[in-house]
């Protein structure tokens, strides 16, 4: 699939591609069954790219299945479990619902066969059909070595206030504007277009990476998934992430210290922001810039390779270790089963 559209390696979904590279040169990895703790599959499902490098997720359901099915049938160890000792990296927008509208997503809820399964995804919001208890909430894939290029001076002065860039409007998918991000940012700019302390656009510019650096506030909104690239990028960039998605699960809660470095701020708070910001003690500023200084913090945010100490493969692996020994219940009687094969729509059910 990769040497088909090479372009799944550089993409915000990519960790399922570089978590599936880390694992098979890894000291974790056994080639003896009876030693494994966890079953990682390897299933690249946002591999599926349209001609704009978006990735389709319509397929996924039934490429996951048909992993599924092919380990279940050459293999015992999924159906001594029904796949509660097994992983799967799932990273599209609301992860294993496979779909990127939040409606839709909802309405599919997660795919019956990983009921039981441990599910690795960017996806988090409390309260959420999509998201079950259990599973360990990463980080977006962002290129280290892209960002690497783009470090400058930690000494240059932090001269923009607020910095965003990106859509406030998604007109293809939802022309009248209420839907996209849940209005939030509509709100960003019909309230802040013309404030002089916000750097917002549309526009992409070749210095992004180095605007990054020179901004004291970077908003991190929510758009279709209430998570994006932004945070990674706000994080290694030492600029303090404005968190604008209610509810949110953020990434290894145990290793960043997010209500420290991070600024959340209510949805329906969006037209207060400008206050909400300028009335922040600059020795909260200053603390929040100081621990976002922290080489581990950034480094528990990226996929590096080849792989670093506390990086985020490290950081699952651990979330992985907490979760054993595996609970009562996980092994089931010979010819029991806990799932149902042929639920789901029936889309779903069709052979990749």
């Amino acid at each position: 699939m990769v040497t088909k559209d090479p372009r799944c390696l550089n993409h915000m979904f990519a960790a399922e591609i570089f978590m599936h590279r880390f694992l098979l040169s890894s000291a974790v990895r056994t080639l003896n069954p009876k030693e494994a703790d966890w079953f990682y599959t390897p299933v690249y499902t946002t591999c599926d790219l349209t001609n704009a490098g978006l990735p389709l997720p319509f397929k996924s359901p039934r490429v996951m299945r048909s992993a599924i099915q092919y380990i279940s049938n050459k293999w015992p160890f999924w159906n001594r479990t029904d796949g509660a000792d097994h992983f799967f990296v799932v990273p599209h927008d609301f992860a294993a619902c496979f779909h990127y509208q939040e409606e839709k997503a909802i309405e599919r809820g997660i795919l019956p066969l990983l009921r039981r399964a441990t599910l690795v995804q960017t996806f988090g919001q409390e309260n959420h059909v999509c998201l079950k208890e259990g599973s360990i909430i990463i980080p977006p894939y962002a290129p280290p070595q892209k960002m690497q290029a783009h470090l400058i001076s930690p000494d240059t002065p932090r001269s923009i206030f607020v910095y965003f860039r990106g859509l406030f409007y998604d007109t293809g998918n939802d022309p009248e504007g209420g839907y996209y991000a849940r209005g939030a940012r509509a709100s960003l700019w019909e309230n802040f277009k013309s404030n002089p302390l916000f750097d917002i656009s549309t526009d992409h510019p070749a210095t992004y990476y180095e605007d990054m650096q020179r901004a004291v506030f970077c908003l991190c909104p929510l758009g279709w998934a209430p998570w994006s690239p932004r945070l990674v990028e706000a994080v290694v960039f030492g600029c303090i992430p404005v968190i604008i998605a209610d509810d949110i699960v953020l990434p290894f809660a145990d290793a960043i210290p997010w209500e420290e470095i991070g600024v959340f701020v209510e949805e329906k708070d969006v037209p207060k922001l400008d206050t909400i910001l300028t009335s922040m003690p600059i020795d909260d500023i200053l603390r929040k810039q100081r621990l976002l200084a922290n080489p581990s913090m950034k480094q528990a945010m990226l996929f590096p390779q080849p792989a670093q100490p506390r990086d985020a493969f490290h950081q699952i692996l651990n979330g992985l270790a907490r979760k054993l020994p595996h609970p009562e219940g996980t092994y089931l009687q010979p010819g029991d089963t806990r799932l149902n094969w042929t639920a789901g729509p029936v889309g779903d059910l069709k052979p990749w």
